[in-house]
């Protein structure tokens, strides 16, 4: 879809427009441009309750059906209950490893497809065009595929295997782009473009629409300058993911230059030669799974490695206690050093104002089962000091301070929501706190994916706690099922009036 003088025909305003052309959009603009699921004649679905719901209305698709009373009962390992829904109907029973044909057979109605845009930054495929090319995803390859094309077909036409059922974030990058293309979406997507500015105006006729603005890049052959551009639509679709901006400390001196907060900063210095083996270590800060990436590349370079989090190494939260062992067997290697590789404290905490160790971990021996590494579980930091210096605080007060060559804090990231008012955080569970996708995500509805604050205003994937494109999925489907019920009823009934918490 083009961008005509820099904007709509005026008189065109769009029903629906995405901002996000990650897994999130691609799968939503699969459902808007007319793809359709139904329950197939010889469709058998393993729970008997859900099969039987299902075809009570075997002539209705799903976006015609009360998805509530479809999702009664099912159990899965999403909170949003739509998402469990579809995951359990595109792969049933996988968390039991069974691959079972699913019960669904789709059909193209171009005669119900939504007119719709999906804009993005880059190409299709959102974040997964950034991410490391050679690490597996933590998903296996089926739970990342999207409807309507086997990612292990689309792998062995490329004549490539997939590596213990799981890809790499360059192949998965890459069978996203190919989607749009394969399903005929390419028409609905711009890429190349930033929203800066997303709000609530008057039509001429009176409705209350949404005015997009925002930049688009230029072809290359033009300098790829960055024009302005403007868009109307009935409805909008947040699917920007969460992976804008890195998530900090707050800590006195984390901005110096030695310490980063992602993992391709990493990737540099090792690219450039300033780590092997005779480095100090590298402090990497965080128990999430790039962090662990980030302990393994360090490692496998034979670089020491400190790592430092705030959490047990049993403690039933910290994602390595979550992954089959025989699925994700180098984190739990990792999980293994964080568990058998722990600095040993030489002195207990003594009365309630802690001291420091200047020596730091000079105690503890970079000896063991794996040489070169040394974890701080329950262990905070305090401060970056400059000289390459960083300080850490036990449990019980007591500090270390650690001679570092680099510090890489892999703590998480947040969505960039800056083209809203107060970015976003009126919309969250929590308006008194910013939007973050783990703890205080957007307030929608969970049958519909609607804000509970802005009719008309639609959010999925991770801003609505998704963090797998399993699960993102169901977000597609209770949309596309919401905005097909407003077309239907549109002859008999308006839109609610929005509240004032996006108003312009």
């Amino acid at each position: 879809m083009e961008l005509q003088d820099n904007r709509i025909i005026p008189t065109d305003i769009l029903p629906v427009v995405i901002i996000g052309n990650g897994p999130s959009g691609i799968c939503l603009s699969y459902l808007l441009s007319g793809h359709t699921p139904y329950l197939s004649p010889e469709g058998m679905h393993p729970n008997s309750i859900l099969q039987s719901k299902l075809e009570q209305h075997p002539h209705l698709s799903l976006l015609e059906q009360d998805l509530e009373y479809l999702c009664e009962g099912l159990e899965g390992r999403s909170s949003n209950p739509v998402a469990v829904l579809f995951d359990s109907l595109l792969l049933p029973d996988s968390d039991f490893g069974v691959d079972r044909v699913s019960p669904l057979l789709w059909r193209y109605r171009p005669e119900h497809a939504v007119p719709h845009m999906v804009l993005g930054k880059g190409p299709p495929g959102g974040a997964w065009h950034a991410m490391e090319g050679s690490m597996l995803t933590l998903s296996l390859a089926n739970w990342m595929e999207l409807p309507g094309l086997k990612l292990k077909d689309w792998v062995r036409e490329k004549r490539r295997n997939v590596r213990n059922d799981r890809a790499t974030p360059a192949e998965i990058a890459s069978y996203y782009q190919h989607y749009v293309t394969r399903m005929g979406l390419q028409e609905s997507f711009v890429c190349g473009t930033t929203v800066t500015a997303l709000q609530r105006v008057t039509a001429d006729d009176g409705r209350t629409i949404w005015r997009f603005q925002g930049l688009r890049r230029g072809p290359a052959e033009a300098g790829e300058a960055e024009c302005p551009f403007t868009v109307y639509a009935e409805s909008v679709v947040l699917a920007t993911g969460t992976h804008d901006i890195p998530a900090r400390l707050g800590v006195p001196g984390e901005d110096l230059p030695f310490v980063c907060h992602s993992f391709w900063e990493l990737e540099a210095a090792i690219a450039a030669g300033r780590l092997d083996q005779a480095s100090e270590p590298v402090l990497v800060v965080g128990a999430g799974l790039t962090a662990a990436d980030a302990v393994l590349a360090a490692h496998h370079l034979n670089t020491p490695v400190y790592h430092a989090f705030r959490r047990s190494v049993g403690d039933p939260g910290l994602i390595f206690n979550q992954l089959p062992k025989v699925l994700y067997p180098e984190y739990h290697k990792v999980h293994q050093m964080m568990t058998q590789q722990q600095q040993q404290q030489q002195q207990q905490q003594q009365g309630g104002g802690g001291s420091v160790d200047p020596a730091g971990p000079a105690h503890s021996s970079f000896s063991g089962s794996y040489p070169g590494y040394i974890s701080f579980p329950k262990h905070r930091v305090v401060a970056f000091k400059p000289g390459h210096k960083c300080v850490l605080e036990a449990e019980g007060g007591r500090r270390s301070v650690l001679q570092v060559s680099m510090a890489l804090v892999l703590i998480g990231s947040h969505p960039n929501l800056s083209f809203l008012p107060e970015s976003g955080q009126p919309l969250s569970l929590d308006p008194r706190e910013p939007v973050s996708c783990r703890r205080n995500p957007l307030d929608v509805n969970p049958y519909t994916y609607e804000s509970a604050q802005e009719p008309g205003l639609y959010a999925m994937g991770p801003l609505v706690g998704e963090n797998f494109v399993r699960f993102l999925k169901g977000g597609a489907l209770a949309i596309a099922t919401d905005l097909a019920r407003k077309r239907r009823g549109a002859g008999t009934s308006r839109q609610a009036e929005p509240t004032c918490a996006l108003d312009s």
